[in-house]
C-alpha cells in the first residue's frame, strides 16, 4: 500500500504520469524516515528539513502542509500494517507536472511509501574514495533531492571493487560524505565532519550526533573542510544515516581503524529514539 497525496492506494494501482516532474527532471525532494514499535523517528526534524528544503527550491508548500498533517499522513499508512512490521518510509515531494525546465507552478503533490526489514550493523566494513565524478559544492548539494546519479554510480564502484562504501569528494577534492552516509573522523581527542559549504547532506543522523558530540567534555567537536589525506591520519571513522544510526569504518585502503567512539555514539543515538 502506498499513500498518493492523501488517497491510500495499492502499490500496483498507483501510476504515476510520465509527465511526473521527478521522473522527468528530478524535480523533486525525498525523506527516509526510520519507525521505530509504529513510533517515527525524529518527526520534527524530518518536517522541519523537508520544509526548508522546498522553500530552497521555491516549491509551494500549502496552508495544510503542517507538522500534524505530515505526521497523519504518514501514520494513516503506518497503522494498516501489522504492529512493528514496518521499519521506514519514504516520503516524496514532487512539484507537480507542466513546463520543460521551468515548470506552469510551483504546487506540490506527495507519495509516501513503507518498507519492512532491517538493515544490521556490518562488524567489518571497507571504504575507499570515488574519484570518477564529484559533488558540486554549495547548498543545493545539501538537501536530499531526487538527482542521486552520482550517488548511484559510486555505489555500483563500490559492489565492482568489493567495497561496503565510498567516499565522495568535491570539486575542490575535499572529503564531503558517503554514497549513503555523512562521515565523521575522530583524530586524537578531536571529531570532525565536512562543513555543509562542501556539498555534504543535511543529515538528520549527522544533526544529532553533532547534538551528543557538543554534550561531551571529553572531545573537541569541529566541522571543516577535510583532505582526503586525512582519512588515513584518523584513529577512527564513522558514517551517519537516520536508518541505520552509525557504521563504523574498520578498514580504508590498508590503515584498519579502531571503533570505540562510533560503538558508544551508537548506542546513545538510539537513545535518542527512545
Amino acid at each position: 500500500m502506498v499513500n498518493y497525496d492523501g488517497v491510500i492506494l495499492e502499490k500496483e494501482s498507483c501510476q504515476i504520469s510520465i509527465q511526473n516532474r521527478g521522473y522527468k527532471y528530478g524535480d523533486s525532494l525525498f525523506e527516509t524516515i526510520r519507525i521505530k514499535g509504529g513510533a517515527i523517528c525524529f518527526l520534527e526534524d524530518h518536517y522541519f528539513r523537508l520544509m526548508a528544503s522546498m522553500r530552497m527550491l521555491r516549491m509551494e508548500i500549502p496552508m495544510h502542509f503542517t507538522l500534524e498533517f505530515f505526521e497523519t499522513e504518514i501514520q494513516k499508512l503506518i497503522l494498516l500494517y501489522e504492529s512493528n512490521s514496518i521499519t521506514k518510509i519514504r516520503f516524496t515531494v514532487d512539484r507537480k507536472e507542466g513546463g520543460l525546465y521551468a515548470p506552469t507552478t510551483n504546487e506540490i503533490q506527495f507519495l509516501i511509501e513503507a518498507f519492512q526489514g532491517v538493515v544490521d550493523l556490518k562488524e567489518t566494513y571497507e571504504i575507499n574514495v570515488f574519484k570518477d565524478h564529484y559533488v558540486n559544492s554549495g547548498l543545493l548539494s545539501t538537501i536530499k533531492s531526487s538527482n542521486r546519479l552520482l550517488n548511484v554510480v559510486a555505489s555500483i564502484y563500490s559492489d565492482e571493487n568489493d567495497l561496503d562504501n565510498c567516499i565522495l569528494l568535491n570539486e575542490k577534492k575535499n572529503v564531503v560524505e558517503a554514497s549513503n552516509s555523512n562521515i565523521f573522523l575522530v583524530k586524537g581527542q578531536e571529531v570532525m565532519t565536512p562543513c555543509l559549504a562542501d556539498g555534504c547532506l543535511n543529515g538528520i543522523a549527522r544533526k544529532k550526533i553533532i547534538e551528543l558530540l557538543q554534550k561531551m567534555d571529553e572531545v573537541v567537536f569541529v566541522e571543516k573542510s577535510i583532505s582526503p589525506f586525512e582519512l588515513q591520519k584518523a584513529d577512527e571513522l564513522f558514517l551517519t544515516n537516520a536508518i541505520l544510526g552509525i557504521q563504523p569504518v574498520t578498514k580504508y585502503r590498508k590503515k584498519t581503524f579502531e571503533t570505540k567512539l562510533g560503538s558508544e555514539l551508537r548506542k546513545m543515538f538510539f537513545e535518542l529514539e527512545a
